[in-house]
């Protein structure tokens, strides 16, 4: 198992255990991100922090072909 399949496996685990409690799961969601943000401003820069929220912004559209990939 990689650390991003058993970051996945966690995040649902997680957020079904939100939703067996009666919270929103979009607000779950929101509510992760946002301690997962807040945790990782202590193990690295902003600007590190901010370069990958912006690269994982700029990237949400799964529909979007990039000039760097290869078809």
């Amino acid at each position: 198992m990689s650390v991003y399949e058993w970051a996945r496996q966690e995040l649902r685990q997680s957020l079904d255990a939100a939703q067996e409690v009666g919270f929103d799961p979009g607000l779950s969601v929101r509510a992760m991100l946002s301690a997962v943000v807040q945790h990782s401003k202590t193990l690295r820069s902003a600007e590190d922090l901010a370069d990958e929220l912006r690269f994982l912004a700029e990237n949400l559209d799964d529909s979007q072909d990039y000039g760097f990939m290869r078809p």
